[in-house]
């Protein structure tokens, strides 16, 4: 992974006011939706410093940047996969999350309904990998839809995380950076080390200041998630038309030539 970009932003958000984990973990957004953007690095320093004075930044212990690995399951078919790509509105997905700094791993079912609103639910696991022992087993027959038995991993994704609150706390922000992707079956790898994936999850009642910054810097929503990304960029011949245009404006955010000064 690049270092830079994520000592870049632990400078950064050393300049904003803390908020810890258990704070962060009682806020809880009714009427939830997410939208997702991605930008080049360089405007994405832009809008985290408009951010400062009314956004707080998550510190686990005692890092504002943190790391994640991640290994989405699937079945044999790419079935999830392929309910994004036939743009179904309903759909899951189930991916094993290692939460690095402080050593938490869980097992996470994300559902979408038809209203666009996700709702995520979760069990702990001993290590990544973990995902047929009996609990998780019997979690992923309780509250998902696919059995334990079709399912295996498919791709790894690691990446660094700032996560933001506002002062309200109407909405979340988390930021990704130094994206990398590796398909588990063949080993193909791809990083993504210029661009950031942002992520707002608000409550669709209240006023974004976010979302209106986001709009000023011409930066506009993009619906791909980061298991379908992985996926296009290390499994060959897999189909993907619906994300082309996705894909276009990804390359030209890697294409882009920034700076920066500390």
């Amino acid at each position: 992974m690049n270092s830079t970009s994520k000592h870049i932003l632990s400078c950064i958000s050393n300049e904003f006011h803390p908020i810890s984990l258990e704070e962060m973990e009682k806020i809880r957004l009714m009427n939830r939706i997410d939208i997702k953007y991605t930008t080049n690095l360089s405007v994405l320093l832009r809008f985290i410093e408009l951010l400062k004075g009314i956004y707080f930044v998550q510190e686990v212990e005692g890092n504002r940047v943190s790391e994640y690995d991640t290994i989405y399951l699937d079945t044999e078919d790419l079935r999830m996969y392929m309910d994004h790509q036939n743009g179904r509105r309903i759909r899951e997905k189930i991916r094993m999350r290692h939460y690095i700094d402080n050593d938490l791993t869980f097992l996470e079912i994300k559902n979408k309904d038809n209203h666009g609103k996700t709702h995520k639910k979760r069990v702990s696991i001993s290590s990544i990998g973990d995902y047929l022992n009996e609990n998780a087993s019997r979690f992923l027959t309780d509250v998902g839809h696919y059995s334990p038995k079709n399912l295996f991993p498919r791709v790894e994704t690691r990446f660094s995380r700032m996560t933001m609150v506002n002062r309200e706390q109407t909405e979340r922000l988390t930021i990704d950076t130094d994206l990398h992707f590796m398909n588990v079956n063949s080993g193909k790898e791809f990083d993504l080390e210029d661009i950031a994936i942002i992520e707002l999850k608000q409550d669709s009642q209240a006023f974004s200041e976010a979302r209106r910054i986001l709009h000023e810097l011409h930066v506009r929503p993009v619906s791909i998630s980061k298991y379908c990304l992985g996926t296009i960029l290390t499994t060959p011949n897999v189909k993907h038309n619906r994300f082309k245009s996705k894909l276009i404006q990804i390359n030209k955010l890697t294409n882009y030539k920034y700076e920066y000064s500390l």
